[in-house]
């Protein structure tokens, strides 16, 4: 008979009976809430290490699969645990510090010494481990206090309705509301918290060390959930060079702008998406030779480009009736049209009258549309996960080329032709063997070019069309000739001409099935820059 039987039997039946039952309906609850817990870290490493090392797709595999062989090596280490309920315990309080601190580790980490796999994986097997042992070690203190009708499925079921309830609640309000600092620590004191009520209502099977340790590890992470505030900002301040003006998690992408004096600068989950010291040459760029070669400038499609940047050149063009402009981010429009500092950046373009505003996935919006464009302006993010390779694809290109008029032009950005030449290419003969709707069998006419960004280095982009008109000089009317800083006739004659290092290559089409580029785009930027 376990301690617990024994004390009950020489006490009252029915103060025996609501003693168990507290414990029985305790441990149920308790498995509830480390689920949730064990989940939620899983959830913030894995965006930690696709925010900080790239390719989402890649690092989420990466963290789903160590995680889960962690919980495995835990789940099996927890037969040497003797005393099951002292065990659980000391799992909570050191869940409790591993995961509660993992974020801010890492961000701290990789701020000050550009360092993040040894401390997010490091941290990741540590609290996989601990959160393998929990289910077993919770059954087998069911077991031992007697709990009538134990079943083991019933353990199991909580658990994966806390998975269930944590794989909704992260997207939907930890980010928007807590973000990952003050995420992982409220979850750290989470784990806490359940140490705490455990200690109490099992406080004759536990000792009084693990209440000191406790303390002090509960005292600590209160401390720092309070501070987080100035955790991210000492975080922000060592990872940018300029002061932070703005800094938003949003259940897509974290977004930071940066300023140093008249200088401004755009970043998407900590990568630098825009300058304002050299933006306009890269929107120059991707807007104007394709509006100048468009046989009509009445109605435009953007996809991405939620700064509103490219709007604004479309804008310039007096013949523009209507512009739809799709970005997945609400927030990030929402910023670009109604904030006075960032508004004035692309000259207010997101509240003309002119400019409609989808916020939708941009694969989702060009199935549902029917509606067919003069131009079509792709400035959508750099090909380097699977998720964002789709809206490279033959496919895509396929349905979008169905919303584009006879004598239409479309153009994307198409990411480096120096850092990642096969990947540019690869964009370029995707086009090319996309169907063309007006001639069967043909393919799009493309026309690759490029342009040097000082934020970036040498950058490129692909204009496509069923019917390319033959190569011709910069024509712009004379009043938009005179506003554009960087875009000149001989500018773009000269943009036309690839050195041998960065000119065309062979290279695989990008498809759903082959994803080539993602493979061209990793592989190009690692042999720069890794």
């Amino acid at each position: 008979m376990s301690q617990a039987q024994d004390a009950g039997a020489s006490a009252d039946p029915a103060a025996a009976t609501a003693a168990l039952r507290l414990r029985e309906t305790w441990l149920l609850v308790a498995t509830f809430l480390v689920a949730v817990a064990g989940l939620i870290y899983e959830l913030i490493a894995a965006t930690l290490s696709s925010y900080l090392l790239g390719d989402s797709v890649r690092q989420f595999s990466y963290v789903i699969g160590v995680f889960l062989s962690s919980m495995g090596l835990g789940a099996w280490l927890s037969r040497y645990v003797d005393r099951a309920m002292s065990g659980f315990v000391w799992a909570q309080i050191l869940l409790g510090i591993a995961g509660g601190f993992m974020a801010p580790a890492v961000f701290l980490s990789f701020a000050w010494m550009e360092s993040v796999s040894l401390p997010l994986y490091g941290l990741l097997i540590t609290v996989g481990v601990l959160s393998g042992m929990e289910i077993p070690l919770i059954a087998r203190v069911l077991k031992e206090i007697g709990a009538p009708e134990f079943r083991f499925e019933n353990v199991l079921s909580v658990d994966y309705i806390g998975a269930l309830v944590a794989s909704l609640a992260f997207p939907l309000l930890i980010i928007p509301h807590l973000g990952l600092m003050a995420g992982s620590l409220a979850f750290g004191a989470l784990n806490l918290g359940v140490a705490g009520l455990s200690l109490w209502i099992f406080r004759r099977d536990t000792s009084g060390a693990q209440v000191g340790v406790w303390a002090v590890a509960l005292l600590v992470t209160l401390l720092g959930l309070w501070q987080a505030e100035r955790l991210v900002s000492v975080t922000e301040a060592n990872l940018f060079e300029d002061d932070i003006i703005l800094s938003e998690a949003t259940p897509y992408q974290q977004i930071t702008v940066t300023r140093y004096r008249d200088r401004t600068r755009l970043f998407l989950d900590y990568s630098i998406q825009f300058d304002s010291l050299d933006e306009h040459r890269y929107h120059e760029s991707l807007v104007h030779p394709a509006m100048a070669q468009a046989s009509r400038r009445k109605s435009v499609l953007v996809l991405g480009g939620g700064d509103g940047m490219a709007v604004r050149e479309v804008l310039r063009w007096a013949e523009v009736e209507h512009v739809t402009l799709v970005d997945l981010d609400p927030r990030v429009t929402e910023l670009f049209r109604d904030h006075p500092d960032l508004s004035q950046l692309n000259e207010g373009a997101l509240s003309d009258s002119r400019v409609e505003i989808e916020n939708a996935d941009a694969w989702r919006f060009v199935e549902d549309s029917s509606t067919v464009y003069d131009v079509i302006i792709i400035d959508l993010p750099d090909p380097k996960n699977l998720a964002l390779s789709k809206l490279y694809s033959r496919q895509f290109y396929g349905a979008l080329v169905e919303q584009l008029s006879a004598q239409g032009i479309m153009v994307t950005q198409a990411g480096s032709p120096l850092f990642a030449r096969e990947a540019f290419w690869s964009i370029n003969a995707t086009l090319q063997s996309s169907r063309n709707p007006w001639a069967p069998g043909a393919g799009l006419a493309t026309q690759p070019y490029h342009a040097y960004l000082p934020s970036f280095g040498d950058w490129g982009f692909v204009l496509a069309s069923p019917q390319m008109p033959a190569a011709t000089g910069l024509d712009l009317p004379e009043t938009l000739a005179t506003e554009l800083k960087y875009l000149t006739p001989e500018v773009w004659q000269a943009a036309g001409v690839f050195d041998p290092q960065s000119g065309p290559t062979e290279v695989e089409v990008n498809t759903l099935q082959s994803h080539a580029l993602v493979g061209y785009y990793l592989d190009g930027w690692a042999q720069w820059f890794e």
